[in-house]
């Protein structure tokens, strides 16, 4: 047991994401806050360790065919997946609930002025988000992709402008915490993406929308995090290693 509560939230998710339910359950943020340990956020949120333990267990002894293991994947499909799949994902659906959200606020914007601060949020994030994953897409991905090409052909790579891969990676890390905290707000605000008695069919859909834009962003998130991040730092300092001359 001492083991497993000094284990950090996203090894578990990265290991098993069938347990990002389990968290989010629990109100725990594995994606963005994935670094604490269960004994931390169980201490900080009053949590019964024991129970937590219990619904984790639960889910990890289920036989499930279809999940996938992305730990296993090479570092460079990861990050095709991450762009085609997630990248592709938020610049297809920012347009069309940025939309939703204006014909909102201009409808039920004075019964409900939630919207109005839901939809100046949003907003903050498409721009952000936008030039968040141009910055992957441009310089970060290609130099992961390098890496993994350098070390198939056991080459060395070349410090990159940016001197190491950790630089940009924490720069990635501070924005998507951002992300995290700005979409926690939105899910308040919005009752936990539950509209309101007098909602219309474009208020249920703006909604149901936006809670699947945030899980999705989670598991976007959580790849490049838990995953994708600490593989690429290990791999550099790895390739740096094996670059040094060995010892007269």
């Amino acid at each position: 047991m001492d083991t497993l509560i000094k284990t950090k939230v996203g090894q578990f998710v990265a290991k098993d994401y069938r347990t990002a339910a389990v968290f989010s359950k629990y109100g725990i943020d594995f994606c963005c806050r994935g670094d604490r340990t269960l004994e931390e956020v169980c201490n900080k949120n009053e949590i019964e360790i024991e129970s937590l333990l219990k619904n984790l267990n639960d889910v990890l002894t289920q036989k499930d065919d279809i999940v996938i293991d992305y730990q296993s994947w090479p570092l460079d499909l990861l990050a095709d997946y991450i762009e085609k799949k997630h990248h592709r994902y938020v610049e297809e659906k920012i347009p069309i609930l940025s939309q939703y959200l204006e014909k909102l606020c201009k409808v039920h914007g004075g019964r409900h002025p939630e919207l109005l601060e839901i939809h100046t949020l949003f907003s903050e994030a498409s721009g952000e988000l936008a030039q968040h994953m141009k910055k992957e897409e441009i310089i970060l991905f290609p130099f992961v992709r390098k890496m993994v090409k350098h070390q198939e052909q056991e080459h060395s790579v070349k410090h990159p402008h940016f001197g190491t891969v950790e630089n940009p990676i924490s720069m990635m890390m501070q924005e998507h915490d951002n992300e995290g905290v700005r979409f926690r707000k939105i899910s308040r605000l919005s009752n936990h993406y539950t509209p309101p008695k007098d909602a219309c069919n474009t208020y249920n859909a703006t909604f149901s929308m936006l809670e699947e834009f945030e899980k999705d962003l989670h598991l976007h998130i959580h790849l490049e995090n838990n995953i994708l991040f600490p593989k690429a730092i290990e791999m550099e300092k790895k390739m740096i290693e094996g670059s040094k001359p060995s010892p007269c």
